[in-house]
């Protein structure tokens, strides 16, 4: 039977009464719709781009981050270097609790701690991350050096010195080679090989100096672990072969319960790296959130492809209402059409995610361990298909919506379908519930919801504004006076006459532009406050771990090196918050943003007055001779992330005992300055007895480098045992970080870009039957190509400049929310990120609209004509 004949039997059919979304109406309409595709997907370029970009964006980011969340769990013996580990600060196991743990299966000891190394001849000296292991170390995975040396070999005493392993990074800091000798403490060590991996490195977290690796017994002839110092002490443990989960949950179950004060630590191999995992989890869900930016940009490219095609089928349409299709059949052709062209887009961006697993195992092999060949993830690929697929109907509903309304002789009449406004009522719905429907599907897989929520809602009223600003720009043309200049005359009608680029130009630009703005500045005043505000008011040094015996003398010192230093004391100690009101915090609901105040242990100090750079916002102070219940006094942004209020109690763990002190007042607290903060600062009648160590500061803003080292070297020859670090040290870390990760936001940033200027070519290109029109009537009418082309130039300059505005005020209020209301910094408008945009803006609307106008211009006035 012929297609003709089929269509005439469905509409038969449908004269009838019955419905027409049978199985052999909807087996017509995809055949109809089949056919039409024979010519290829000419027009739908820009619309595949889109859609795979976005799609790849999305599975790709969640697709790695299930590879290396994969690995961890799946290496969790060999990350955290056991079944399970145990850590305690400021104190070892007691004998009932190493006898505990040695009666559960093999155990292993070691001990960390930040120290300060200096050459045999005391003239130079550096920071270093100080591990000392036994000899049953490692218990899972190798100790990988070079040269390879059994433990005895590497670590034992020899001739006065005990041995060390370090990195590559710590010979070139400080100019040596292996069996060099350098001072730790009150001991010498021999530096006998080279770290090439240590298997429990993620474990142990961010590194802030280079390694030194020792032995106990030379740790403990070091002299360095004394009452009140800064030691990790961590017991791992392998369990007998066999062991399941949960018998390991029944061990961590067991511990706390026979020591419910110890206050350890307790990981297992099923969570070995909680803070890496935790952080993959937030970048992957920001890398997520920018690839659906970049999907939704691309819904514009899919709306304005969608346009240009339909328009192209105006014969088409027309010829099937004028035989008596009814409209939904029409719609039915067209709808099936563009759902299979997703779908090919969707395969392109899924291929392309799977192949990102692969990709990024190579390239981070470097920077995480993890042995991971990539992988199969289903889960996040069809959570990008579905993502994909939702914003296509999304985008896709409207103009089909307006094709499927509009009569056959109005369609043989116009150039398209613009002119006729809006849809009906219905399609809105539709669309309007897609869009729901991808905001919470991205609400729903969000790993800090609130953020989800707050970036769903501002980029729907970032459409609407971008609605705005185009319809702003059109009543200023329609409304300026009218001008000498014939090519400005024409660019100002070409702004408002109907089926203007203008609403596609701005949409198109506006979005992505605006998302880089927001990066460039966060980025930007990230890095200010660094280079610049937080070195000019933070102190020069920290020095931790100055025994009590020793600080009046440590103070004497630091005025003779530095007698016109600032110099600021306070004792501390190490504390584990484990309850609130009585209530273990384990089992309460705790929001993302104040969960890190909970992560392991906090360093906690006593005061009888307000410390510096803290503001009493609530309550009030304790007077100096207070004696009574302890208080605490707790930083307030923190106390309003935890949901704490005055009179609620916090029970900490100091030193193996459970303290109870009340919530007498909150501070605010100025963090960026680097001085000594705290979040709790408790009553000075609370640790009374407990042996600590202090912390001091020393400020002295004209200091030279060479001023600062000699006061480094006086201070590490005479304190051999207190740790100083160089703020500028710190800072330069800090630097390399953001650098990385400035990197990575970039890339994610063009991502979004490269879909606006996808977007910005389509539609360009949707608008090229318009273009030819015009142009060849007014060559027609005697126009010079010179005279067009500088009306075109000016008409996408003048859209350029309206999006490079809108995208200074949208991203700048965007990144001044993110630095000053969530990093909380002071946030500062940065010129050069103003200037970079609106280049930026500029080349691509002129670049992209001059290149598309000049074939515009080429064409022959004859075949056109002849065809109005």
């Amino acid at each position: 039977m012929s297609d003709g004949a089929s269509l005439g039997l469905s509409l038969r059919t449908s004269a009838q009464g019955k419905p027409l979304y049978t199985f052999p109406g909807l087996a017509l309409a995809l055949r109809f719709a089949l056919r039409e595709m024979r010519g290829g997907l000419s027009g739908f370029y820009i619309f595949l781009a889109c859609i795979a970009l976005g799609v790849a964006a999305i599975g790709g980011v969640n697709s790695v981050a299930q590879s290396v969340g994969e690995g961890i769990a799946t290496q969790g013996q060999s990350i955290l270097g056991g079944d399970m580990r145990f850590e305690l600060n400021q104190r070892e196991a007691s004998p009932e609790e190493h006898a505990f743990l040695a009666t559960q299966g093999r155990l292993a000891e070691s001990a960390s701690m930040r120290s300060m190394v200096r050459l045999a001849d005391g003239s130079d000296q550096a920071l270093v991350e100080v591990k000392a292991v036994d000899a049953a170390y490692p218990l899972f995975g190798r100790l990988e050096t070079a040269p390879a040396m059994p433990h005895d070999a590497l670590f034992g005493e020899k001739d006065g010195a005990y041995g060390a392993a370090v990195p590559q990074l710590l010979l070139d800091r400080l100019d040596l080679k292996l069996g060099d000798r350098v001072a730790l403490g009150q001991a010498t060590f021999e530096l006998r090989s080279l770290i090439v991996n240590e298997p429990d490195l993620l474990s142990d977290g961010f590194g802030f100096a280079p390694r030194f690796m020792v032995s106990l017994d030379g740790l403990r002839a070091s002299g360095l672990i004394q009452p009140g110092s800064l030691v990790e002490h961590v017991y791992k443990l392998a369990l007998p072969a066999g062991t399941t989960d949960a018998a390991v949950r029944a061990i961590e179950q067991q511990a706390q319960q026979e020591f419910p004060e110890a206050g350890w630590s307790i990981r297992t191999r099923g969570n070995a790296a909680p803070a890496l995992a935790a952080n993959i989890e937030r970048f992957s869900q920001f890398l997520t959130l920018v690839g659906l930016t970049a999907l939704i940009v691309g819904g514009v490219g899919v709306a304005n492809a969608v346009r240009a095609y339909l328009d192209g089928k105006r014969g088409v349409i027309a010829t099937f209402k004028s035989l008596g299709a009814p409209a939904n059949f029409v719609l039915t052709v067209y709808l099936l059409q563009i759902v299979i062209i997703a779908l090919i887009g969707i395969a392109i961006g899924l291929v392309l995610a799977m192949a990102a697993p692969y990709a990024a195992a190579a390239a981070l092999a470097s920077f995480l361990p993890i042995a991971s060949a990539g992988g199969f993830y289903p889960g996040a690929l069809a959570m990008a298909a579905i993502f994909g697929l939702v914003t296509t109907l999304a985008f896709a509903i409207l103009p089909l919506g307006r094709a499927r309304d509009i009569p056959a002789t109005a369609l043989f009449r116009e150039q398209g379908f613009d002119q006729r406004g809006w849809p009906r009522a219905v399609y809105l719905a539709i669309a309007a519930g897609l869009i729901l429907l991808l905001a919470a599907l991205a609400i729903h897989f969000a790993y800090d919801r609130m953020i989800a929520t707050i970036f769903i809602v501002s980029t729907a009223f970032a459409f609407l504004v971008l609605q705005a600003v185009a319809r702003g720009v059109q009543w200023l043309a329609r409304r300026s006076p009218r001008v000498r200049s014939t090519a400005l005359r024409l660019a100002i009608g070409n702004i408002h006459r109907p089926g203007a680029l203008t609403p596609s130009v701005i949409l198109s630009l506006g979005l992505g532009l605006a998302l880089l703005v927001a990066l460039a500045l966060i980025d930007g005043n990230l890095r200010r406050q660094i280079s610049q505000s937080i070195p000019e008011q933070a102190p020069n040094f920290f020095f931790v771990d100055i025994q009590s015996t020793e600080v009046d003398g440590f103070r004497k010192l630091l005025q003779e090196a530095a007698p016109d230093g600032k110099i600021v004391s306070a004792p501390m100690l190490r504390g584990r918050i484990v309850q609130f009101n009585g209530v273990d915090v384990s089992k309460l609901t705790i929001p993302p943003q104040g969960a890190w105040v909970l992560r392991g242990d906090r360093g906690i100090t006593y005061a009888r007055n307000i410390p510096e750079n803290s503001t009493l916002t609530e309550g009030q102070w304790w007077p100096q001779d207070y004696s009574g219940e302890p208080l605490v006094s707790f930083s307030a942004q923190e106390a309003r992330e935890l949901g704490l209020k005055l009179g609620d109690t916090v029970t900490v763990n100091v030193l193996g005992r459970n303290v109870t002190a009340r919530i007498a007042n909150f501070r605010q607290v100025q963090w960026e300055s680097l001085a000594i903060n705290f979040v709790m600062v408790f009553s000075p009648n609370t640790f009374a007895g407990a042996p600590h160590a202090w912390l001091a500061t020393l400020t002295e803003p004209d200091a030279t480098p060479e001023r600062e080292a000699e006061i480094l070297r006086k201070v590490t020859q005479a304190f051999p045992a207190v740790t100083s670090v160089r703020v500028k040290d710190a800072i330069d870390v800090a630097n390399d970080l953001v650098s990385q990760l400035a990197t990575a936001i970039r890339a994610a940033a063009a991502v979004a870009l490269a879909a606006s200027v996808l977007v910005l070519g389509g539609a360009l290109a949707a608008g090229n039957r318009a273009r030819i029109h015009d142009a060849v009537v007014l060559k027609t009418l005697g126009a010079t190509r010179r005279t067009l082309i500088k009306a075109f130039s000016l008409e996408y300059l003048i859209l350029g400049l309206a999006t490079a505005v809108f995208a200074l005020l949208a991203g700048g209020i965007a990144g001044w929310y993110v630095v000053a209301r969530v990093m909380r910094l002071q946030a500062q408008f940065l010129p050069d990120v103003a200037l970079s945009t609106v280049v930026i803006a500029l080349v691509l609307t002129v670049g992209f609209g001059l290149a598309g106008t000049w074939r515009v211009l080429g064409h022959k006035a004859a075949p056109v004509l002849r065809n109005l």
